[in-house]
């Protein structure tokens, strides 16, 4: 189901055409976006890319006190996803590659998502991810490879 509380109206158009109406059973946006307290920062469908916010909650964290990489890479199929979702019929995660660079601590309160929809091979999706501070400073990248369905 489309929550058109908290979505931009010109993205339901794009949904109900690329769920080729079947609105009602897909989730957008997703329960674990929600769950993970994801918020829609900024859109672009021109230059085809997605920035969600994610907080830095404490029960996300390691023993070492930074945010565990799960969480991480949860955030970012987290955006990688919905963004999917809007250029490309229904498809699912194949492969999501992270390279971790600087530790995230629950000083920073929050991170921030950027994926971008790079190209389509046949029924392969390619996305890149980057997850930065509030400075811009990159902490984490990520390459994914989505496949659509039948």
């Amino acid at each position: 189901m489309i929550n058109r509380d908290k979505i931009p109206a010109e993205l339901v158009p794009i949904l109900e055409a690329n769920l080729d109406g079947e609105t009602d059973k897909y989730s957008f946006p997703p329960p674990v976006f929600e769950a993970m307290g994801g918020e829609l920062i900024e859109i672009s469908m021109e230059e085809r890319f997605l920035t969600c916010r994610f907080p830095v909650d404490t029960s996300y964290l390691n023993p070492y006190g930074t945010m565990q990489g799960g969480m991480i890479a949860a955030a970012i199929d987290n955006t990688i996803g919905p963004l999917s979702m809007l250029v490309a019929k229904p498809n699912f995660t194949r492969h999501l590659e992270l390279k971790y660079g600087k530790p995230i601590t629950p000083e920073l309160d929050y991170i921030y998502v950027t994926a971008r929809f790079v190209e389509q091979k046949k029924r392969l999706l390619y996305f890149e991810a980057a997850v930065a501070n509030e400075q811009g400073d990159k902490l984490v990248t990520a390459k994914a490879t989505h496949w659509v369905f039948g």
